[in-house]
């Protein structure tokens, strides 16, 4: 993650899309409308092969904007497109060898914690985030309350930043933001309409700039 500001920032997850010439310029314009803290490159149903490709396009751009480009899953290649990070969204035992393989040359984290014991079980490895939802778990305008309330939890006790999914519409980043949490994670409420992923960047930061709360030093 790159430098924290005094409040919830965003982190966008790249959108499900074919042609690697489209799926680059949905990013880059979103990184356009304003402050990003990392993008979070899936590899959907690529091959590898097809995979390094996107990433190879896709890592720059997002370096280029100053946001840390995270790879889903795949080390191999993270290390070959010089990404930023690697974020797992797998079982326990996957994150914990890729934070003792990787930490601290990449930023690490992710796992797929659907209750406190997991997640404080997650919290033992000192990964650099933990990730509270799924990437394609906005499938309603609002967050997931389980989520939210695992985030504020989490917010209050751990030293170690969480990412919160939001939902599809971008105000649901606020409730994100409100629970205390020092990300919160979009995909469909930016690109479900590319074209308009700049202005919603934008709006949703104006929105966190205005509402969200400020962390201590």
């Amino acid at each position: 993650m790159t430098v924290p500001e005094d409040r919830c920032r965003l982190v966008l997850i790249v959108p499900d899309i074919a042609d690697i010439e489209q799926k680059t310029k949905a990013v880059t314009d979103a990184l356009r409308g304003g402050d990003v803290a990392s993008v979070i490159i899936p590899q959907y149903g690529l091959d590898d092969g097809t995979f390094q490709k996107h990433a190879e396009k896709l890592v720059p751009v997002v370096q280029a904007a100053g946001a840390a480009a995270l790879i889903a899953g795949d080390s191999r290649v993270a290390g070959r497109v010089k990404a930023d990070g690697l974020h797992i969204a797998g079982k326990f035992p996957e994150l914990a060898e890729a934070v003792e393989k990787f930490v601290p040359k990449l930023i690490v984290g992710g796992g797929s914690a659907a209750d406190r014991h997991s997640a404080l079980e997650i919290g033992e490895l000192r990964p650099d985030y933990i990730f509270f939802g799924k990437l394609d778990g906005d499938i309603k305008p609002e967050a997931h309350p389980k989520n939210l309330a695992l985030g504020e939890w989490w917010a209050s006790m751990i030293e170690i930043p969480c990412v919160v999914m939001g939902g599809t519409d971008p105000k649901s980043a606020l409730d994100v933001a409100l629970t205390g949490a020092e990300f919160v994670a979009l995909h469909a409420a930016v690109f479900a309409d590319p074209a308009a992923a700049p202005s919603i960047v934008a709006e949703v930061n104006a929105l966190l700039d205005e509402k969200a709360p400020r962390f201590e030093d």
